[in-house]
């Protein structure tokens, strides 16, 4: 953001100063001076804003009173924004506990001062095959490294997110928790693991560390300002992960031309009267359902009357079966996690056995392509209560769609770049649960369930003279359709590259012409595609970045930003290989000495991975 005098209260030597600043703050300086001005408001050394004078005049002078704070840190180690995002939620509640509270991202936290910590709370997610996510490596590096200190006044807990459809569910959190054992640190409660259903797990650990770290504070049984703020905030109603927006449709648009093996919807959707705002580089989760076909087939086989009621929360709230199947519940994906659960609950020999120790490889081949209707079917389980099974299911997690459109560009709409997945396995059609129903069962006029997932990760540079180069086949495009739409309407002077690649040019070009105007106009300065099955010898975009390697190696010197968006387990590996590679030929340094230069440019924030 641009601080200019006619979109703020200051003045012309204050908006030059702060623009200077504040592109050189990290991420916990930002964060620590929006606490510290929160502070001198409640302490009344700055003018208080008039919400906060309201609730400081209705209170007890014993109130405002302070008691001696427990200290604790939160640390989190994010690659979409999840693990942030309930950092920072963590660090609210304790917060209005008034306790003292220092939250970094792992990438910013000096891991030197870890032995000074009372209280750490951990919040970290795992990628891929069990991997820290980017913000987290070096300081999981040093944590399991000779020089991590002695832990033994350290108390501590961790959150770890993950996916229990991979092998190594939640292993960097597993990991985190077991060092600082092993380092003499004291659990304040056990480690909980949450799948991509983590809002009523990370709700019981977050109210389980509260009560635990209460017991060691003494406090006041009126309510401080800051509680009483957050209460009159709290009020108004905001749409959110846990209460979605109904967003209508405005368009729905196959982007791929004719004879194309893909189709690729542009979508634009409404977010009028939702007060929802966005950042390029954020993502729009949609809540899906299931089709509708294979939510009655389930039914037939089982033998359940789709009218029975089924709770569909902690709450209690009750919905028909039918209707709990179709929005509440994952049928689609079978994970280890969940053959043993309906093992243990069916008692079916052959299903047992085959979760027998020494069949590993034979489960993960089970699971892989199939789905609950499969399983059902393989297994002929039938005539079971409702109710008790379906409780075994995970919920129906939200699906991340990286934003294609900038909000200041398009205010009160979002645009998102959907690619529906189709396939066949084991003699059946299937489909991607969200994707398909965007490209099949939605139409314009009707609605999505949405919510703004902040991704604090991935975002353009404060500087807009900074150089920025995006790496993004495919759908993985989207991201950088916001970014340049952004630095347009920003008017931003930094030189931007594109590397794009797909199938083929003539189908599968995906926003050609507007890349192509952008290029006309120069807010887009370059671009060089790969479309891999147009010759006989296939070309991906690591192959035109290696093609460009002395220029993009002048643009790195000159500080440019690299973003890649796409597939993590090919692309993304490719690519990273590939920067190493330029850096080796142009820079003239040896393969360990290119690793530390990207894991610097990780630290800057100059190498930023939305990859999945």
């Amino acid at each position: 953001m641009q601080f200019q005098v006619n979109n703020s209260p200051f003045n012309q030597e204050q908006v030059e100063l702060l623009n200077r600043l504040f592109p050189t703050l990290t991420e916990t300086q930002q964060i620590w001076l929006g606490g510290y001005l929160s502070a001198l408001q409640s302490a009344g050394a700055v003018p208080a804003a008039p919400v906060a004078e309201a609730v400081t005049a209705q209170l007890p002078t014993a109130a405002v009173t302070e008691a001696s704070p427990v200290e604790v840190t939160v640390l989190f180690g994010s690659q979409t924004g999840n693990c942030q995002g309930l950092a920072t939620e963590v660090s609210g509640k304790l917060k209005e506990k008034g306790m003292k509270v220092t939250l970094a991202s792992m990438a910013d936290f000096k891991p030197n001062k870890l032995k000074n910590l009372q209280n750490l709370l951990v919040v970290i997610s795992t990628q891929g095959e069990g991997d820290p996510p980017d913000t987290a490596l070096q300081f999981h590096e040093f944590l399991h490294g000779r020089r991590a200190p002695k832990l033994e006044d350290l108390n501590y807990s961790v959150l770890a997110l993950g996916d229990s459809s991979y092998e190594l569910f939640c292993e960097t959190g597993r990991q985190f928790d077991e060092r600082l054992a092993e380092l003499g640190g004291n659990r304040i409660i056990d480690r909980v693991d949450c799948d991509l259903d983590y809002d009523e797990a990370a709700e019981e650990w977050l109210e389980n560390v509260l009560n635990k770290l209460s017991e060691s504070q003494e406090t006041a049984q009126a309510p401080t300002i800051a509680e009483a703020a957050a209460a009159v905030e709290t009020q108004a109603s905001a749409f959110s992960r846990t209460n979605p927006f109904e967003a209508e449709i405005f368009e729905s648009l196959n982007i791929n031309g004719r004879g194309s093996n893909k189709e690729t919807y542009h979508m634009e959707l409404s977010l009028e009267g939702s007060n929802l705002e966005y950042e390029p580089g954020d993502s729009i989760g949609i809540y899906p359902e299931n089709d509708p076909v294979i939510v009655e087939e389930l039914i037939k086989e089982t033998g359940w009357a789709p009218n029975e009621l089924i709770p569909v929360n902690k709450k209690g709230d009750e919905v028909p079966l039918q209707e709990a199947l179709q929005k509440n519940y994952e049928i689609t994906v079978l994970t280890k996690p969940l053959l043993k659960k309906i093992a243990e609950f069916t008692q079916i020999p052959e299903l047992q056995q085959l979760l027998e120790q020494g069949n590993e490889e034979a489960v993960t081949e089970y699971i892989y392509g199939r789905d609950l209707l499969d399983l059902i079917r393989d297994y002929q389980i039938k005539d079971l209560p409702a109710k008790e099974f379906i409780a075994l299911l995970r919920k129906m997690p939200p699906r991340l769609y990286s934003v294609a459109s900038s909000y200041k560009a398009n205010p009160e709409e979002v645009h998102l770049t959907v690619g529906a997945v189709r396939y066949q396995t084991y003699g059946r059609e299937r489909s991607g649960v969200c994707s398909v129903q965007c490209a099949d069962r939605k139409e314009p006029g009707q609605t999505l369930s949405v919510y703004v997932h902040k991704n604090p990760n991935f975002k353009l540079p404060a500087d807009p003279d900074k150089p920025i180069i995006m790496i993004g086949p495919g759908t993985g495009i989207a991201p950088f359709r916001s970014f340049v739409e952004e630095r347009e309407i920003m008017e931003a002077n930094g030189k931007s590259w594109l590397f794009f690649g797909d199938q083929h040019f003539v189908t599968d070009f995906l926003y050609q012409t507007d890349w192509q105007r952008w290029l006309k106009s120069g807010v887009l300065s370059k671009v060089d595609v790969a479309f891999s099955r147009d010759k006989a010898e296939k070309v991906y975009v690591q192959h035109r970045m290696l093609e460009q390697s002395k220029e993009l190696y002048e643009w790195l010197k000159e500080g440019a930003v690299v973003y890649v968006c796409g597939d993590e387990k090919n692309m993304a590996s490719d690519v990273h290989d590939t920067l190493v590679t330029i850096l080796e030929r142009e820079g003239n340094l040896s393969t360990e000495d290119a690793q530390h230069y990207l894991m610097e440019m990780q630290q800057e924030k100059r190498y930023q991975r939305d990859v999945y």
